[in-house]
């Protein structure tokens, strides 16, 4: 079984940088990169469990959810993974979209 502690200690320390992030820092940006990390790492965890299907979109819920929504989708992508190498990708994505939020 792949250890996908990094994932999920990754995805957790981004979220709560986001919830302690002021409103304005969310506002130029930071709750949209969230967004685009939390559809990404959603459209992946969807297409180990069924593949061949369309992924579906996680909506918008609003800039004060966008920690929650990277939490929500990063341990779902952490409970499917058994590849080292989409391990490696999806660090690296989470790494990219919080220096991208500047969180």
């Amino acid at each position: 079984m792949l250890d996908t502690t990094p994932l999920t200690a990754a995805v957790d320390h981004f979220a709560d940088r986001l919830r302690a992030a002021p409103q304005s820092r969310l506002q130029r940006g930071a709750a949209t990169e969230a967004l685009a990390l939390a559809r990404e790492l959603a459209a992946r965890a969807q297409a180990i469990e069924e593949p061949g299907t369309a992924p579906r979109e996680m909506p918008d819920a609003g800039m004060f959810a966008a920690a929650d929504q990277i939490t929500v989708a990063g341990r779902d992508l952490a409970l499917v993974l058994t590849d080292e190498e989409e391990l490696a990708r999806a660090l690296e994505l989470v790494g990219e979209a919080q220096k991208r939020a500047g969180v």
